[in-house]
């Protein structure tokens, strides 16, 4: 808060957004809008939901990435082969701000959920279609799974060693067209206040990726080359990897210019001549003897734990950090002190969850709410658009609800 003003809501209070979603790239885009203060109605099958609630049970009997992408929600379970259940959508949408959909190439215009059509009916409402690789192309109808996605991004051949090319260890194709997704609808309804209008989002999973892959495409396309497969090592930078320590650590360092790798060498590897030294002076020079320059930067931090290795290197001045794992991550000092842990409600009980990236000093913070059980919503959500309780009933006998 900031001493001596009121505080600001969260930006996004008010609107109300409704998401015919499964898996990641849709529902993370929606988590970022629900926990600045939209309402987000999730639209789920009535056969299990959202495919990603069945990933795994690793999140004390819930999915992780279910539990990840879909805080703050709120579930209604629906049979969209069914017209009633399509009109339950409509009417939900009628009174909606934005729509968001990641359904298969074509269902939504079969369902008459595309953008276009939602809009000509709604001129006000942000409509976000989000896919694998665009509404047209050779590749529309292609599957578009993540890792399928960072193979034909490109990725994949600047991830990994020299003998072995790999996928990134997260959703990164879903996640980069989540993040545009959720922009989109942001300047959407930014346009919407100055306008008046809404209008289509489109994102595409390919098109997300390729624009994050900008600095080897642009490297490879303007007559250079393709950038190299490294591990954690830097193609064009010296020493730059991580390095084993006494205790079975390894830390990562980056020297970026050749006054650090004085320090280096003076510091950190006690061979101050190496600063001078022709074969070792400069990055070029360390570039090509780097079997050199990372046997003797690992001597000298081989018979170093690895908070000691860290403690002398900054005090170095040179920059390093610790490979941590995914349960290290979990404990990082760094996410304690600044209280980034949050607990989150659910059908199993409270669950561990960090605050979002984007703070808003000054207002409240971010609405972390609950992770929704399957159809948790459905009977209050028919009521709000005038359902009267025996029509319920007749949509959960016909299978039309859950």
């Amino acid at each position: 808060m900031i001493p001596g003003m009121e505080p600001l809501p969260l930006p996004l209070e008010g609107i109300t957004v409704v998401a015919v979603e499964q898996a990641v790239a849709a529902p993370f885009a929606t988590r970022q809008l629900a926990d600045l203060g939209a309402r987000v109605i999730k639209v789920e099958r009535i056969d299990g939901g959202d495919f990603a609630r069945g990933y795994d049970t690793a999140a004390g009997g819930l999915a992780s990435h279910f539990v990840w992408c879909n805080r703050g929600k709120e579930s209604i379970a629906l049979d969209l082969k069914d017209p009633r259940g399509v009109d339950v959508v409509r009417q939900l949408i009628a009174g909606a701000d934005v729509f968001v959909q990641n359904l298969a190439h074509g269902a939504a215009a079969r369902l008459g959920l595309d953008a276009a059509s939602l809009c000509a009916a709604h001129p006000r409402l942000v409509a976000v279609d989000i896919s694998g690789y665009g509404p047209g192309g050779p590749y529309a109808g292609k599957r578009a799974y993540d890792m399928l996605v960072q193979c034909e991004a490109g990725l994949v051949s600047v991830t990994g060693t020299p003998e072995q090319p790999v996928k990134a260890g997260i959703p990164a194709a879903d996640i980069a067209a989540a993040m545009y997704a959720f922009s989109g609808a942001l300047a959407a309804l930014v346009r919407r206040g100055v306008s008046g209008r809404g209008g289509p989002v489109e994102v595409s999973m390919l098109d997300a990726l390729a624009e994050w892959m900008g600095h080897p495409l642009h490297h490879a396309m303007h007559g250079g080359t393709p950038p190299a497969r490294t591990g954690l090592a830097h193609a064009v930078i010296a020493p730059y990897d991580a390095y084993p320590t006494a205790d079975g650590g390894r830390v990562l360092l980056s020297v970026q210019n050749d006054r650090e790798w004085r320090r280096l060498a003076e510091q950190v590897v006690r061979r101050p001549e190496l600063g001078t030294d022709p074969d070792f002076a400069t990055n070029a020079a360390r570039v090509v003897n780097r079997e050199r320059t990372d046997a003797l930067v690992g001597e000298a931090l081989g018979g170093l734990g690895a908070d000691e290795a860290v403690g002398l290197l900054e005090r170095a001045g040179v920059a390093c950090a610790r490979l941590r794992d995914v349960q290290q991550l979990a404990e990082h000092p760094q996410l304690a002190a600044r209280e980034r842990w949050r607990e989150v409600g659910s059908p199993v009980g409270p669950l561990r969850a960090l605050l979002p990236p984007i703070t808003l000093p000054g207002g409240g913070e971010a609405r972390m709410g609950d992770v929704p059980a399957l159809g948790e919503h459905t009977v209050a959500l028919l009521r709000a658009v005038g359902m009267a309780d025996v029509e319920i009933a007749a949509l959960r006998r016909d299978g039309v609800v859950a």
